[in-house]
């Protein structure tokens, strides 16, 4: 896979210092509707996906489907 070429897009809720580390996604030519996911402060780290599984994934946390697993 070459990262290289891979435009990352960071969070507009991330901030800009140098403490404000986000996930990171990035769509991939080399894979149809690919994409790529990373967390600032862990760029090494990759995930894969699709987009059907990250929108899913998006709309579970978005209505608190992960809220009993934090702390």
């Amino acid at each position: 896979m070459r990262m290289d070429r891979t435009g990352w897009r960071k969070s507009s809720f991330s901030g800009t210092g140098p403490d404000n580390n986000c996930v990171e996604l990035a769509a991939t030519a080399t894979d149809s509707g690919g994409i790529r996911l990373r967390e600032g402060d862990a760029p090494q780290t990759v995930l894969a996906t699709t987009p059907r599984p990250l929108a899913a994934f998006i709309q579970a946390a978005k209505a608190g489907e992960f809220d009993r697993l934090v702390g």
